[in-house]
């Protein structure tokens, strides 16, 4: 599966080949005459591509199967595009702030788009499920929860914060640990 569509794999470039030069019998031109076409030269320029052939202007549909103009393709994407109709950090902090880690997982199943908010996804889903169960095993001492808790809140403002700064340039701050499970998790997908 393949949700961020943008990535394309390695791309296979293929390029025109030249028409082989022109053997002529003479070392030097001679000036005097105009030059003459053998049949092999007008065979030769017959069986070139119009100069439309190799214009930039699309031929059609620029997707699906046997598209060889990658690059083309390419020029439409926008790194900074999402699913929802929300702007890329607000999209990214509520990885974090929607109720951890059910934020990141509702994220991971609508947005499509955007791998800068997939990785805050995965990472807000992974770490914070984690401390869902830290938090069960330390619920027998209030004084642990509670500290506990003060160091999520702490947790979610600091990757809040960095999930709206950062993604001006789409940084990626990554926790031990879970952030690099989350970006290995965003580039197999």
């Amino acid at each position: 599966m393949d949700f961020a569509p943008y990535q394309d794999t390695a791309p296979e470039s293929t390029r025109a080949l030249s028409p082989p030069p022109r053997r002529s019998t003479s070392r030097s031109p001679n000036p005097k005459s105009p030059p003459t076409r053998s049949t092999a030269d007008s065979f030769l320029s017959s069986s070139l591509p119009a100069p439309s052939h190799f214009s930039d202007e699309p031929r059609g549909d620029s997707r699906g199967f046997g598209n060889t103009d990658l690059e083309g393709a390419r020029s439409h994407i926008n790194l900074f595009e999402t699913s929802l109709p929300l702007r890329l950090d607000y999209e990214a902090m509520l990885a974090y702030l929607l109720l951890p880690p059910a934020g990141g997982v509702f994220l991971l199943l609508v947005e499509h788009k955007s791998d800068y908010v997939r990785f805050h996804a995965w990472q807000s889903s992974l770490v914070f499920t984690v401390m869902f169960i830290v938090h069960l095993i330390f619920s027998w001492s209030s004084v642990l929860s509670w500290i506990l808790f003060v160091f999520d809140l702490g947790l979610i403002a600091f990757l809040t914060f960095h999930a709206y700064q950062d993604a001006n340039n789409l940084d990626r701050i990554e926790l031990p640990f879970f952030g690099g499970l989350a970006s290995s998790f965003v580039d197999a997908e």
